[in-house]
């Protein structure tokens, strides 16, 4: 697909201009204010991930920047172009996945393509080139002439990303686009988010799964009640809840008294959590804190079964700054527990 890289040219060098950029966007609907002030800044050629419970705004912040609903206070830019002033040449920088597939049950995947290629006003011969390229470059050669009843989710999904990716525009939207896939599908979807990435595409992306942000995103906005909460790298945000943890299983149970008062005298005694069993968790500021603890119990004869290292994860993020768990995908929890 190529380099997508919209420029601008200074006196010296070069600059990109961000994708997006928003300032103080808001939008109520009556008593109730969906976005409440969201600055945001995306660079050329990310993947931009935006994590939050259902309701917090993501969806509504979308339909903004996508000129699909009025910013009520604000300003928002898409390639320096203002959203609110220049709406159509927006349009033609965008291309919009939403949370279920927009394609028609009625037709085959090809007829969906051609159809919208035409709709967007291209000629009958370059939606049909168009249409079969998307299609190879999709998987869905084998069942481009089939019936959309005969797909399978993760078809549909791939052919509604397909749809968006007509004009070939520079900057995607993807609105939660793996909700209600199962998790060899949605690896699919990352890997074919991955490949747009790669080809000069900027992707910004909602999600309420953790580890696709943590998979896919080079920064992540977490929203909670229309405003950012927390943004940065995963890495960033996961520093920012606290150092890695040690978890102990004790070889003898009886022993975790002693333990939790050999523990507490070196690191204090907030910094420990029993899960009953002789199993502790220890907070710990740094990795080299657990040879500490593993020496203080064998000088003083609590031997121990296992031990684990666990970093802090986006789930722990989430948890953290929003007050609520993430969410748990119905589709996942059955493949897993297969």
């Amino acid at each position: 697909m190529g380099d997508t890289g919209i420029m601008i040219e200074t006196q010296s060098k070069v600059h990109r201009i961000p994708a997006v950029r928003t300032r103080g966007l808001v939008k109520t609907f009556g008593n109730y204010t969906a976005v409440d002030g969201i600055d945001l800044e995306i660079q050329q050629g990310q993947i931009f991930g935006v994590l939050g419970p259902n309701g917090a705004g993501k969806t509504t912040m979308i339909k903004m920047l996508a000129t699909l609903l009025k910013i009520d206070a604000g300003h928002a830019q898409i390639f320096g172009l203002d959203v609110d002033a220049e709406p159509h040449k927006i349009r033609q920088l965008i291309g919009v996945t939403g949370q279920y597939a927009s394609v028609d049950e009625q037709l085959t995947g090809r007829e969906n393509l051609r159809l919208i290629a035409r709709l967007q006003g291209l000629g009958r011969r370059k939606s049909k080139a168009i249409a079969a390229e998307l299609l190879k470059e999709f998987g869905l050669l084998q069942a481009a002439d089939k019936p959309l009843s005969t797909f399978s989710g993760g078809m549909r999904r791939r052919l509604d990303l397909a749809a968006s990716l007509i004009t070939r525009p520079p900057l995607i939207f993807l609105d939660e686009p793996t909700t209600g896939l199962d998790p060899r599908t949605r690896n699919q979807m990352w890997d074919t988010i991955r490949n747009l990435v790669a080809s000069g595409v900027t992707v910004l992306l909602t999600t309420q799964y953790l580890e696709e942000a943590d998979q896919l995103a080079d920064r992540i906005a977490v929203i909670d009640r229309g405003r950012i909460v927390a943004q940065g790298t995963p890495t960033e945000l996961k520093d920012s809840i606290g150092g890695s943890s040690l978890q102990v299983t004790l070889a003898d149970q009886t022993a975790e008294g002693a333990a939790r008062q050999i523990i507490s005298h070196n690191f204090g005694p907030e910094a420990i959590h029993t899960s009953g069993q002789g199993q502790l968790t220890v907070a710990m500021q740094q990795a080299n804190d657990a040879a500490t603890v593993l020496l203080a119990l064998r000088d003083d004869n609590v031997d121990v079964a296992s031990i684990k290292v666990q970093e802090p994860s986006l789930d722990d993020v989430f948890l953290a700054i929003t007050g609520k768990a993430p969410a748990v995908d119905s589709a996942t929890t059955k493949e897993v527990s297969a």
